[in-house]
């Protein structure tokens, strides 16, 4: 790492390549970059001192020492290919974040089909209000670090963990966190069981003296950790050496509710996020953090001042008296999750904007996101965002949108906000969920 003079990043608008990106200028080393097109991301990079390209071209690689790439990108990728005729050092993203993540002796991953972002915010917040100066790299904007990354000089690593084209088998983990185990991804992996072989190979990354903390519900997770050289801990509400009891809400939705370690109660938490999915988020990372050595009242304190990450049940204003709230959820059970939690919020007629994400998850849950859609009072379908898919033609948001009573299907952004606008009423909650990026119409109907 200290050799690098000049790196070359294919995707750098992403938020896992931006994090990389700016920690490699933070320590002096020149960075370029390219993307599909501007963004936020791409202008702040720019601000920072980065070179950023719109489009990829063969032009872009101009000598650099080392050429990072996304997984979204192709073997045909026009930079990645002159690299490859210049005999330039090319490395996926998730290589060069082990690269970097082997420097630190307390590297923390946190991995799951759903919550990782929200979960390593968790973290992040209670290495801070423990002192311990983390170095950070998180999928999301964390106001205690002002952006996705924080430079620390201490031992202590957080980042997530993905599992997408086996992502996270490049880290270099000594504690380790399952959230989750469900299909997801199923453009890269065969099926469940394919998924599961990956996280117990993640599972296995962990020596023996480090540190695995793993979601006690549903029975994926645990058969990941069958045979791992670390013992793992377990979490949960009824199963696990650490259980969430005596769960209340108040009319924001916040949560709160005493962790038990096997039956002694330990602490009261009461969360600034909402949500039964985030006490059970929470519990992990006390598990996590304790296992780690670290105080009980730090990490009281850490998990009590999370108040979200961007994009995560995030509130953006109102329109009409009514809330609006704007969603990363894409996956039927992070959909499930949101709506259980604006059941625990006082309100009339909940109105979710949903923006299905690619086409391979589209088709593959179909059944799955009609199912849970339907629980909600008013639904709008948007075109599915393709990400880095292109259309096949055997999927499409109307045919979704027919699959769920009452819903309605509107592919102009414009439409949907001034329908929403003459709709909406007090007391009312407006949900755009998705993780495209179906957020622009909050900023669209808010007041």
């Amino acid at each position: 790492m200290n050799k690098l003079k000049y790196v070359h990043f294919i995707g750098i608008g992403g938020i896992s390549m931006s994090a990389i990106a700016k920690v490699l200028i933070h320590n002096g080393v020149k960075v370029s970059g390219s993307d599909s097109g501007e963004s936020k991301i791409t202008k702040e990079l720019s601000e920072l001192g980065a070179e950023i390209f719109l489009g990829h071209n063969s032009a872009n690689i101009t000598n650099p020492d080392l050429v990072v790439y996304t997984a979204a990108v192709k073997d045909d990728n026009p930079e990645l290919v002159r690299a490859g005729e210049l005999g330039i050092e090319t490395v996926s993203r998730a290589a060069m974040l082990g690269r970097i993540m082997k420097n630190y002796k307390k590297a923390i991953s946190v991995a799951g089909t759903h919550g990782k972002t929200t979960a390593t915010s968790m973290m992040t917040y209670v290495l801070m209000k423990a002192l311990l100066d983390p170095t950070v790299m998180v999928g999301g904007e964390l106001d205690i670090i002002d952006g996705n990354f924080r430079i620390g000089k201490s031992e202590y690593f957080v980042t997530e963990s993905c599992e997408y084209c086996r992502s996270f088998l490049s880290f270099f983990p000594t504690v380790g966190i399952i959230l989750n185990v469900e299909e997801d991804h199923l453009d890269y992996y065969k099926d469940i069981d394919d998924i599961k072989t990956a996280f117990a190979d993640f599972a296995n990354l962990i020596p023996q003296d480090g540190v695995l903390v793993v979601c006690a519900e549903g029975d994926n997770p645990k058969d990941c950790v069958k045979s791992t050289k670390a013992k793992p801990i377990f979490y949960g509400f009824e199963k696990g050496d650490y259980q969430a009891h005596n769960i209340s809400f108040d009319d924001f939705g916040y949560p709160t509710f005493d962790i038990y370690k096997n039956v002694e109660k330990i602490v009261t938490l009461t969360l600034n996020v909402v949500g039964r999915h985030n006490v059970l988020n929470a519990t992990g990372i006390f598990a996590t953090a304790l296992a780690m050595g670290i105080d009980v009242q730090a990490i009281k304190a850490g998990l009590e001042a999370f108040s979200g990450t961007k994009r995560r049940f995030e509130k953006k204003g109102y329109c009409n008296g009514a809330l609006i709230v704007d969603d990363y959820a894409h996956h039927p059970t992070e959909i499930e999750a949101t709506f259980a939690s604006v059941k625990k919020i006082k309100h009339n007629t909940v109105w979710c904007i949903f923006q299905p994400h690619t086409y391979t998850r589209t088709l593959a849950l179909f059944d799955d996101f009609a199912k849970v859609l339907s629980k909600v009072d008013r639904v709008i379908i948007t075109d599915i965002y393709a990400a880095r898919e292109k259309d096949t033609g055997l999927v499409n948001a109307k045919q979704l949108a027919d699959a769920i009573p009452d819903s309605r299907y509107m592919p102009n952004f414009e439409d949907i906000a001034d329908f929403i606008k003459s709709v909406a009423q007090k007391g009312d909650i407006i949900i755009t969920m998705g993780a495209g990026n179906v957020v622009n119409i909050g900023d669209m109907i808010k007041d």
